[in-house]
């Protein structure tokens, strides 16, 4: 009897069917929310600085983030719900305190790293519309995020004007987009298939890549997954995937859109592309003078989006990795989220470059994360207990084992590079 029972277990998930489109369309979580929080400031930049300074040469790094955010959410969250927990309660109690530890404070650093991205993003958004100095626009817009933190009910008003600006940008984009003729089919093919680096632009990769296909944003995503009520047997029945797809779709729809308006508009001027002025010119084609205005508030509005709920983000993967409280409403939260803003802006502050190339290399930063989390995250896929009772997730582990080895690689070449720059900008205010 017991023998019968573990064969059925262990091939739990062989016999579930896959739910009609109509059932999945009902099931999925709300995964534009996450892309909100990833379509920043960050990969606004780095989208244009892709497409601005390499033209169609570097879109082929659309293809591995597709392959790579769905693995991470899918992983995350299978993981999740086999172990009755989030991610980093779960490395706490197969690696212990110490590792989940370590986890938490990789991922609150590459928030923070990304908190400081944002600050500079609305700072040059307010720069744009307004032609303040961009720090004094971002102190400006941290005095209401702060405000929002410690207000009821104020940041879901906030959100719907935030909403409708990211909606607006991208509107503007695909506009664009169709106004300057589309893109070179062919060129766009070379692209899609050349799997090269150009000389210089590492750096930028990673930046586009820690951005888009973040394991961090899967593991948050455990934290906040008891709204979508998920079963286990939606491991199975493509609620799980399509909740994924849905995701990274989104993200490339906008990211891909940005690129392939900068490889039109600005790659055959041969200007690269260091200050907010550059991004606005962008949508000159079609917006004229007002493509200033449309690209501040976009900057605006993404970058405040993702501020709020990044550096929240953060506070709550830091305290998850020490199994500490991580409610949004604690006043530990609320504190933490403030003590990080005013580090951030004080490293912001103090970096000599453009608001542009401060965001380029927080994003960089950012990136340090995957390796790190992603480890702890692959032996727990590997693990046979863990997977008990469960159908074998054999394709899901080479996809998690080939896109760890990916970042790895991208991530050690190109932080040779950006690591002296990030130490220099930190050593500045001592």
């Amino acid at each position: 009897m017991n023998s019968e029972q573990t064969k059925t277990d262990e091939l739990f998930g062989a016999e579930i069917k896959h739910l009609p489109f109509k059932e999945l369309v009902k099931r999925i979580g709300p995964r534009l929310i996450a892309t909100g929080i990833v379509i920043g400031p960050g990969a606004i930049t780095t989208s244009a600085m892709l497409g601005g300074n390499y033209g169609y040469s570097l879109i082929w790094l659309l293809i591995p983030i597709i392959f790579m955010g769905i693995t991470f959410m899918m992983v995350t969250n299978r993981l999740a719900i086999i172990t009755g927990m989030p991610t980093l309660h779960a490395i706490r109690k197969y690696y212990g305190p110490a590792a989940s530890g370590f986890v938490g404070i990789s991922l609150f650093l590459a928030c923070l790293f990304f908190t400081m991205g944002n600050i500079s993003g609305t700072g040059a958004g307010v720069s744009l519309i307004t032609g303040l100095n961009w720090k004094i626009g971002s102190a400006f817009m941290i005095a209401v995020v702060i405000y929002c933190y410690f207000t009821k009910n104020v940041y879901s008003k906030v959100e719907k004007v935030i909403t409708a600006c990211i909606l607006g940008m991208i509107l503007a984009f695909y506009t664009t987009l169709i106004g300057v003729g589309g893109p070179n089919w062919s060129e766009l093919g070379s692209g899609l298939t050349g799997f090269e680096i150009p000389e210089g632009g590492l750096t930028t990769a990673l930046a586009f890549i820690s951005t888009n296909a973040a394991v961090t944003t899967g593991i948050y995503s455990t934290y906040l997954g008891k709204e979508k009520k998920w079963k286990k047997e939606d491991l199975f029945n493509g609620v799980m995937l399509t909740d994924a797809i849905v995701h990274i779709t989104s993200v490339i729809l906008i990211s891909g859109a940005i690129i392939l308006v900068g490889a039109i508009v600005l790659f055959p001027t041969g200007e690269k592309i260091d200050a907010p002025a550059q991004l606005a010119a962008l949508l000159v084609p079609i917006m004229g003078n007002a493509a200033k205005y449309i690209m501040g508030i976009a900057l605006l509005g993404a970058g405040f989006s993702s501020l709020l709920g990044n550096t929240q983000r953060g506070m709550v993967l830091l305290n998850a990795g020490f199994d500490k409280e991580v409610g949004l409403e604690s006043r530990v939260i609320r504190i933490g989220c403030l003590i990080c803003l005013v580090f951030a802006m004080i490293v912001c502050y103090s970096y000599g470059g453009s608001p542009t190339e401060l965001i380029l290399i927080a994003n960089v930063a950012t990136s340090v994360a995957t390796p790190v989390a992603g480890f702890f995250i692959l032996l727990l896929l590997w693990r046979n207990d863990v997977n008990k009772g469960y159908k074998k997730p054999t394709v899901l582990r080479i996809c998690m084992t080939v896109s760890y080895i990916f970042v790895l690689l991208m991530t050690f070449s190109a932080l040779k590079i950006q690591i002296p720059k990030l130490i220099n900008a930190v050593l500045s205010l001592f």
